[in-house]
């Protein structure tokens, strides 16, 4: 059975790699949604459907955040360039850039260290929120 996240054969590729795939599969969902209900939200005439919405929406903002917050876990440089643009007061383009030359990874293209990890984050903490990574250093 085919997926269309994946872009080599699944059956090559290692079972973390499947559950990464089908994680930012799921990250892609959910922005969507949260798009699609933005969109409904803008034209709904009717408070009380309105409500019910923006209710909808606020679940897929969590959905969203534990999705990226799992795959950050997974991926040390997609996450320290995430903690250099994330939360940050400025120019969001020159955080990026800064965060981007700041970590580090010369071999880009060679499945180094701009892969995921795939390996479980911090266990015990309980948290799923982007805040707990602050200060980390990696």
């Amino acid at each position: 059975m085919g997926f269309d996240q994946y872009h080599e054969p699944p059956d090559e590729l290692p079972a973390p790699t499947r559950t990464f795939a089908r994680m930012c599969a799921s990250l892609t969902e959910e922005a969507e949604a949260i798009g699609w209900y933005e969109q409904r939200l803008a034209v709904e005439p009717d408070a009380e459907a309105r409500a019910i919405m923006r209710d909808a929406q606020g679940e897929e903002f969590k959905h969203f955040a534990m999705d990226l917050e799992y795959l950050l876990r997974r991926t040390p440089r997609w996450r320290e360039i995430a903690q250099g643009v994330l939360f940050q007061p400025g120019d969001v383009v020159e955080h990026g850039e800064a965060a981007e030359a700041a970590s580090g990874d010369e071999d880009e293209g060679s499945g180094g260290s701009s892969g995921p990890s795939l390996r479980p984050g911090p266990s015990g903490s309980g948290s799923l929120g982007i805040g707990s990574l602050k200060g980390a250093t990696l």
